[in-house]
């Protein structure tokens, strides 16, 4: 089946790709299903359509507040719990207590400014200025939290005051990327980078298997050659790594948790 959907299906066509069932391919299939395990975890940590963008929103609790005070590193949120696939943590929303009401300068200043722009009567530029001007002066006076967050951990540290900043029952929104679920996401068996990718694994741990025996004569002169077999497949995942990197990888953002 050229188009898999499942694992079992993308093992049989990698192996299809090398040459079975008319070539006999020396592999195990536990160490197939390592070497497919590495492919998914490179495409999960590389490709775009691996990880998908999502938020979520977590209630603070008094195990948090106490946390916070007895944590030298800082308080955080344990977000495995939350969601065990996320890969990184980009954003935490910004969270106040100040809000928009009939006395706020940003509410006048829409009230007053917008039929203006409305009907032609206004400068949108004059308009554009000020409302940059007024977040500067919020990121300058209520800056957004500096957070930390590892894979490894599962804890994202969150730098701030927790007695001041926030209450028990108050909620925190973060973005973040999660690892997509093969098994429930089976489009991703068929991704023609992951099938030339696991195809050339499975190549590199044919010739891995069979390297023990080069040298060793066999019935008629044949003799097995794995380290060629290995050389070909280390260069061949070189050549798609790096059109991994080039083509497939998203662009490196500028603050990551």
């Amino acid at each position: 089946m050229a188009q898999p959907r499942t694992r079992e299906e993308l093992k049989q066509y990698c192996l299809r790709k090398l040459g079975a069932p008319v070539i006999e391919i020396n592999v195990d299939d536990a160490q197939l299903e390592d070497r497919l395990d590495e492919a998914l975890e490179l495409y999960t940590e590389y490709h775009y359509d691996g990880v998908e963008r999502r938020y979520y929103k977590y209630q603070i609790t008094q195990e948090d507040m106490d946390r916070a005070k007895s944590d030298l590193n800082g308080g955080y949120i344990p977000t495995d719990g939350i969601d065990p696939s996320i890969v990184s943590i980009v954003r935490l929303f910004q969270f106040s207590e100040s809000t928009v009401n009939l006395f706020d300068v940003r509410y006048q200043m829409a009230l007053n400014d917008f039929y203006g722009i409305r009907t032609g009567m206004g400068n949108i530029h004059h308009y554009d200025i000020t409302k940059r001007h007024l977040t500067l002066l919020q990121q300058m006076l209520d800056p957004e939290k500096m957070i930390r967050f590892t894979r490894v951990t599962n804890k994202l540290h969150i730098d701030m005051n927790w007695e001041e900043d926030v209450n028990v029952g108050d909620f925190l929104v973060f973005e973040c990327y999660s690892a997509l679920d093969p098994e429930t996401h089976t489009e991703i068996f068929k991704d023609k980078f992951l099938k030339r990718y696991a195809t050339e694994l499975f190549r590199f741990q044919w010739g891995s298997n069979l390297s023990k025996y080069d040298g060793i004569q066999l019935p008629g002169g044949v003799q097995f050659n794995g380290r060629q077999i290995m050389d070909d497949a280390r260069q061949n995942l070189d050549k798609i790594e790096e059109e991994m990197s080039l083509r497939y990888e998203l662009p490196i953002d500028f603050m990551t948790g």
